[in-house]
């Protein structure tokens, strides 16, 4: 039950192995990644807040002292809302005017080994253009300086092009136009040698790059404060843009209001001079009147008829002002040329008049902005254009129908006038008369009155234009720490790259890994069939053979792959036959099968066993690479094999025993006797499938106790296969790092086919940190090895 539970459930110590195993890589990327993310922060122009705020003043508010003229309507909110005020301000053209006003195109720069420095408040000299504005504000140039003396320079118009000498304070010729380049007041000998670069931009991309990096916002919903933000590498720089943009946008508030006013007076200016002239001919008319008939004062008429006279008359001298003013005005709308001014606050009592005529003045105006840095072509003006167009049509028909009914209306109190004044003329004619010459005489004089107090009112507008803005607080530094590079986001990304690029690294390596590495990751592959051993990877200049009583990771793993083999070879031990055949083979040639079968040879003989070594690889042989040279002494026999015979000579000649063959070995004070290959034949096959090859193993089965069998790769050629029915177990060699996966296929299936008899597996050259289950404690019980910070 327990078994079945872990092997369904999900091994998280298997997953995180690979990652584990390569903690030293983790750490050193980390470590590089934080270098660079330090070296990052270190280099980067770091970038500072600044903020200000101001609140929006409507008309109401913007002049408290007039409370007591709201009567006249004259203070009306154009584009009061506070969305509009912020798009005024942050408008391209309100950020143009603030980058001439402060030179911002153009710039002087340090250059640094590894980063620039821009220098705005104190640079060390200056630069003076001759050319117009109109050529400088459009051009795009470079010039690079070197300081040479207090009084002489370098320039060049290329990083490394060839330069020229000059004295400060002399002209000299560049695409820009003459410049003239002069000391700061200041001592240049401690600056000899500094390089700098000047760069002249176009207004309109300086303008566009702060309007992107300028934010303007509510602070709150339906508050009139806002908020105005800026990051710069150079506080006071960001302040100057930041004031200077508020104070622009208060100043042309201002204007704009004397603008208006100023149309106004002119208007009205006009109507008194044409009445003044018209109340002089009535008063003279009056006096000669009087004069020539001797008349010194009239008696009043009844009451009934002067009320009734009086309310006509006023309701008449309304009407008439009414109709004047409105005429007037429609006159200047039909023969306005383009789009000027029109008179606000004349006293028209229609409310949609004074809103239309207060938004034509308002797109006027900003029309009138725009042309400053653009032309009529321009999609805005001509959008402008159709807004004015529409209101200007708006305004005629309103003013036509205004115009129509207060004709209507002066005709209708005319009639109503003159059925009483029917009434009053039956009165003294000399009474009638006075009276018509008093009538006209005090219409002109309230017309004059009214428009002498218009003017007077327009005066107030024109000396009380105030800000729409209040500054709550000017531009200041929002924090002393700069806003950018951020030191804490910075490291923290770059710690996670440091770990995201070895992990990257160890996934794609595992992903795409198609090879056996110890005993564990076969296993996987295997099912019931065992995993005997895993070997572990020697260096080159190891013995290729354990000796006795050797106490190594090879030696030690070797023994328990001895173990396991008895432990598998046990249950045929009650048969008739004696020795165990034990067949040793691999995929393909290179994975250490005849390293397995030369020291499972020893293994065995260290237990005092009989051990014969048979190498049945004919087609490679490889165990005389083993058993030869310093490793071995020959145990000179004068009857076994003096002529170095091997496998293939028996197999060919039916007269040699298998004694002429046998070569005893005492290797590493062990003895084994061994069988060498013999001389490769043409035909490995057909040899191995003779009956010789059945009489070999028949009788060496009766003498000794194992036979240790190197055959030949499975994979590349048959001959294992041909013998594979004599063995009595099959040790299937692996090479961790070299055998693929798929390979451990082939082998399963012939051992499910019945032509690998006794199959299991061993996982040779294992690297020491994948050794699995036992592996990883150590083979050497026992043996105390110092660590690497013990000296």
């Amino acid at each position: 039950m327990t078994s079945n539970k872990f092997a369904g459930s999900l091994d998280y110590k298997a997953i995180l192995k690979p990652y584990l195993k390569n903690w030293k890589w983790f750490v050193l990327s980390a470590i590089i990644a934080l270098i660079l993310g330090f070296l990052v922060i270190r280099y980067s122009t770091p970038k500072y807040a600044i903020q200000a705020k101001i609140q929006i003043l409507g008309d109401d508010t913007s002049s408290s002292e007039l409370a007591a003229f709201q009567d006249l309507q004259m203070f009306t909110t154009v584009g009061g809302e506070v969305q509009d005020e912020i798009q005024v301000m942050g408008s391209r053209t309100n950020i143009i005017e603030v980058i001439k006003k402060l030179g911002l195109n153009k710039r002087i720069i340090a250059l640094g080994d590894i980063r620039n420095s821009d220098l705005y408040e104190s640079p060390p000299f200056r630069v003076s253009f001759l050319a117009p504005d109109s050529i400088v504000h459009f051009t795009n140039q470079e010039l690079f300086i070197t300081l040479k003396t207090d009084t002489h320079f370098e320039y060049a118009l290329e990083e490394d092009s060839p330069v020229e000498s000059l004295a400060f304070g002399k002209k000299f010729t560049s695409p820009a136009g003459d410049i003239i380049i002069t000391p700061n007041n200041m001592s240049l000998e401690s600056l000899r040698g500094n390089k700098y670069k000047v760069t002249i931009s176009p207004i309109t991309a300086v303008a566009e790059k702060y309007q992107k990096k300028i934010f303007i916002s509510v602070v709150e919903d339906n508050s009139q404060i806002i908020s105005i933000a800026l990051e710069d590498a150079i506080p006071q720089r960001g302040k100057d843009i930041i004031n200077n943009l508020i104070s622009n946008y208060n100043e042309n508030a201002v204007e704009d209001k004397k603008a208006i006013a100023d149309r106004t007076s002119d208007f009205i200016n006009d109507r008194i001079s044409e009445i003044y002239g018209s109340l002089s001919n009535v008063d003279q008319s009056a006096e000669d009147f009087m004069a020539g008939r001797g008349i010194a004062n009239i008696a009043t008429q009844t009451n009934v008829n002067l009320n009734m006279g009086a309310a006509s008359q006023k309701e008449l001298q309304n009407a008439s002002v009414q109709l004047d003013i409105a005429s007037s005005m429609q006159n200047i709308v039909e023969n306005q040329e383009g789009y000027e001014l029109l008179p606000a606050n004349v006293g028209l009592a229609d409310p949609s008049i004074v809103s239309t005529t207060a938004r034509y003045n308002e797109l006027a105006l900003e029309r009138k902005r725009l042309l400053e840095s653009s032309n009529e072509k321009n999609p805005i003006i001509v959008n402008l254009d159709q807004q004015l167009e529409g209101l200007k049509r708006s305004m005629q028909s309103s003013l036509n129908s205004v115009t129509n009914n207060l004709g209507l209306q002066v005709n209708s109190l005319s009639d109503q006038l003159s059925r009483i004044n029917s009434r009053i003329y039956s009165a003294p004619r000399n009474e009638r008369a006075l009276r018509d010459i008093s009538r006209q005489q005090e219409t002109t004089e309230s017309l004059y009155l009214y428009l002498l107090q218009k003017r007077e009112e327009s005066q107030i507008t024109f000396a009380s234009a105030a800000p729409k803005s209040k500054v709550i607080d000017n531009a200041y530094l929002a924090n002393k720490d700069p806003v950018s590079p951020k030191v804490p986001i910075i490291l923290f990304a770059f710690l996670i790259l440091g770990f995201v690029v070895p992990f990257s690294g160890i996934y794609a390596k595992e992903l795409l890994d198609n090879k056996i590495h110890n005993k564990i990751s076969l296993e996987k592959l295997t099912g019931n069939i065992p995993v005997l051993a895993e070997l572990p990877r020697i260096a080159k200049k190891e013995n290729n053979l354990v000796k006795t009583n050797e106490r190594t990771v090879l030696a030690e793993s070797l023994r328990i792959l001895r173990t396991n083999l008895d432990y598998v070879l046990k249950p045929k031990r009650d048969s008739t036959l004696k020795g165990n055949i034990i067949f040793v083979t691999s995929s393909v040639p290179g994975e250490g099968k005849t390293l397995v079968a030369s020291n499972l040879a020893m293994i065995f003989a260290n237990t005092n066993k009989k051990v014969l070594l048979i190498g049945a690889d004919i087609r490679n042989p490889k165990i005389y690479q083993f058993y030869s040279g310093k490793n071995v002494d020959k145990l000179g026999r004068s009857t076994r094999n003096k002529n170095n015979l091997g496998l293939t000579d028996f197999l060919v000649d039916k007269e040699l025993e298998i004694r002429n063959i046998i070569s005893p070995m005492l290797a590493h004070e062990q003895m084994v006797d061994v069988v060498y290959s013999g001389k490769i034949p043409p035909n490995p096959a057909e040899l191995l499938m003779g009956e010789r090859m059945s009489d070999l193993f028949s009788s060496v089965r009766e003498k000794y106790d194992y036979i240790i069998v190197d055959t030949a790769p499975v994979m590349v050629v048959s001959d294992t296969l041909l013998i594979s029915s004599y063995a009595d177990q099959t040790l299937y060699v692996t090479r961790a790092g070299m055998t693929e996966l798929k390979v451990i296929e082939f082998p399963l299936k012939l051992h499910k086919e019945g032509k690998l008899k006794g199959l299991s597996f061993i996982v040779n050259d294992v690297k020491d940190s994948n050794l699995g289950y036992g592996g990883k404690y150590g083979y050497g019980y026992g043996k105390s090895i110092k660590k690497w910070w013990k000296f």
